[in-house]
């Protein structure tokens, strides 16, 4: 559940060329590395991080200096030139290394519901990807995806739990600490975001397409080098073969939801006809072989990560119906017409896992 990963490469080469002084903060917009320019568009993106093509010159040496930066932006942090904000409940990061989505969101929400079976109180903050919040900002069951972000919205309806959006996820998780309402701090997507210390840091790989060529970013999809995935105490492996010392997680999901009203039908009803098959999320192949497994001839609708839909997206108007994501739907609901369904999903772990983490930072509660 994460950005269209060409937009992503191309807003982190922004942020670096600005960063690095190479160019004025003013000019850095969307304009000054237009898609197919420095960065190729997205089908070629892929062929080059997870289809075999040779990166080229200029990606090559680009991610050598995102690579120098990476590295020393880490070591201000370690060395505490660049401090770190150290919270009185203890911190869980769920996070990725790479560029798109992984399933971070669901089990962020498996997580939150584990915590809580378990005693604990969990609060979630999330930078609010899609969403155009200034400043942190709770989230409750009407904020509006355009505001607060789509997974957030999500995340917040599917548990029930204290959610806060912010860039800076420390002031975010300082507002959500004020409402006395939370234990814990569940960070979702915040591996990168050294400022917040944090107690135990969950990686999330994706099973089929693990870490791509290897490459940093723009040549590959890694944020950080390969390496860091072993340095985390919790490795999650999303589908595919977990390897060793990776923890299994499958999505699970067997029925859709009609967006208009609270009817529910098993997937399988829909095998046999034509559908359609809309989804807004990094990895949208992954929903579409969902839906295939299930039997339904679908027409595929991609769109890029955290679209901002509109009526004409999913009013296609020829009767059959419109199936997707449920991180797409709370953008839809508003205009969502009869024949609008969505699939949710939920995340199952071995609960083990689950154990683990929470004796993990019940031992950090203690001291």
């Amino acid at each position: 559940m994460q950005r269209d990963v060409a937009s992503e490469a191309r807003r982190l080469l922004r942020v670096l060329l600005v960063w690095q002084r190479a160019v004025p903060t003013h000019t850095a917009s969307p304009g000054l590395l237009p898609a197919g320019t420095v960065i190729p568009d997205q089908r070629a993106l892929q062929e080059i991080w997870y289809g075999g093509r040779a990166p080229s010159l200029t990606l090559r040496a680009l991610a050598f200096v995102y690579a120098a930066a990476v590295r020393l932006r880490r070591l201000l942090f370690d060395f505490g030139i660049m401090p770190r904000v150290r919270l009185p409940v203890p911190v869980i990061v769920v996070g990725n290394i790479t560029a798109g989505g992984t399933g971070k969101t669901p089990l962020t929400i498996a997580l939150v519901e584990a915590l809580r079976a378990r005693g604990w109180k969990p609060g979630v903050v999330s930078r609010g990807y899609g969403g155009d919040a200034r400043r942190p900002l709770r989230v409750d069951a009407d904020s509006h995806p355009a505001i607060v972000g789509d997974e957030p919205c999500l995340i917040a309806r599917a548990t029930a739990a204290p959610v806060v959006v912010g860039r800076d996820r420390a002031a975010a998780a300082r507002l959500l600490l004020e409402s006395g309402e939370v234990d814990v701090i569940v960070a979702d997507d915040g591996l990168q975001h050294y400022r917040l210390r944090r107690d135990v840091e969950i990686c999330v790989i994706d099973g089929a397409r693990r870490f791509g060529n290897g490459r940093l970013l723009p040549a590959g999809p890694l944020r950080e080098p390969v390496e860091r995935a072993a340095a985390f105490e919790f490795r999650v492996c999303n589908g595919g073969n977990a390897q060793a010392g990776e923890v299994p997680m499958t999505l699970h999901g067997d029925e859709a939801v009609l967006l208009v009203s609270p009817m529910r039908r098993r997937l399988s009803e829909f095998a046999g006809t034509g559908a359609h098959a809309v989804a807004g999320i990094a990895n949208p192949a992954r929903f579409f072989a969902q839906l295939r497994a299930a039997g339904i001839d679908v027409t595929e609708h991609p769109f890029p990560d955290h679209h901002a839909f509109v009526a004409a997206d999913i009013g296609i108007g020829d009767g059959l119906p419109v199936l997707m994501t449920e991180k797409d739907a709370v953008k839809c609901a508003a205009f969502a017409g009869g024949s609008c369904w969505y699939v949710p999903v939920r995340a199952a772990l071995p609960p083990e896992f689950f154990d683990a983490v929470a004796a993990r930072i019940r031992s950090r509660a203690a001291t």
